[in-house]
């Protein structure tokens, strides 16, 4: 089963299929008739359709928190955008079962499920959000209008009444079940103040590791690039970036 580390170009970029010879992905931005041309990847830091440096921080928490990926379910409830995209790919390349349930009209695309169906993924589509919730181990939401949807907002909060995670709807969740968010959060919104900052909540450990993982991607991306100019294997290979990641993490960890 794949790890964090080797969700690839040809899952989360906007160019389509494309993954780089050192099996580490080179998220790009670019078209991909344009980026394969290119010996320097482009890290796709975040666009309208994808967010994959999110996605890795996702993993991550979720690894730190329970101990592994596989076998794990997430429930995505919100609108289905750029961060749900991703992280259905990612969880697809993972073993996670991906949950998404948006109102109609913000469903996830025909060609995205298909996509993670394609990639191994077990996806589900749900119109409310109970039956998504339903025993999962993790319950993700975003806000409901995304940048450059600001105009479209009062039309979100009719269609995605209902939708709040709130402490009713948590306690659908597993047990051990946990809340996340990408931040920021509009609380009263798409969450609940009390479920935000309570124990449940990995918000902020989530934020952290954006610069853990982002970092692990850097330091794998310029070590294949160095060992191809020597005409190597990457050391570690793909198990680098998660190594980085997770030691970048715990080195902090131990320094509080």
């Amino acid at each position: 089963m794949a790890t964090p580390s080797s969700i690839s170009s040809s899952v989360m970029s906007n160019g389509g299929a494309r993954r780089n010879a050192v099996g580490v992905t080179a998220l790009t931005t670019r078209p991909a008739s344009r980026a394969a041309l290119d010996a320097v990847p482009v890290v796709n830091m975040l666009s309208d359709t994808a967010h994959p440096l999110q996605a890795l921080a996702d993993l991550l928490t979720l690894r730190q928190h329970f101990g592994r990926l596989e076998g794990l379910t997430v429930a995505y409830v919100g609108d289905a955008n750029n961060v749900s995209r991703s992280l259905s790919f990612a969880a697809a390349l993972t073993g996670i079962t991906m949950r998404l349930a948006s109102p109609p009209g913000y469903q996830c695309p025909d060609v995205d499920v298909d996509h993670a169906r394609a990639l191994g993924g077990a996806i589900e589509l749900y119109d409310r959000p109970e039956e998504a919730v339903a025993g999962a181990d993790a319950v993700y939401t975003d806000v409901w209008a995304s940048m450059g949807k600001e105009d479209e907002a009062d039309a979100r909060r009719r269609a995605f009444e209902g939708f709040t995670i709130d402490d009713a709807l948590m306690s659908l969740a597993a047990p051990n079940g946990v809340f996340l968010h990408c931040l920021p959060a509009h609380r009263g919104e798409e969450v609940a103040a009390d479920v935000l900052d309570s124990e449940r909540s990995l918000v902020w450990k989530q934020a952290e590791n954006r610069m853990h993982t982002a970092r692990g991607l850097l330091a794998f991306l310029m070590s294949a690039n160095e060992s191809k100019g020597g005409g190597g294997k990457p050391p570690g290979g793909a198990a680098a970036v998660e190594r980085q990641a997770s030691g970048a993490s715990a080195e902090r960890d131990d320094q509080h």
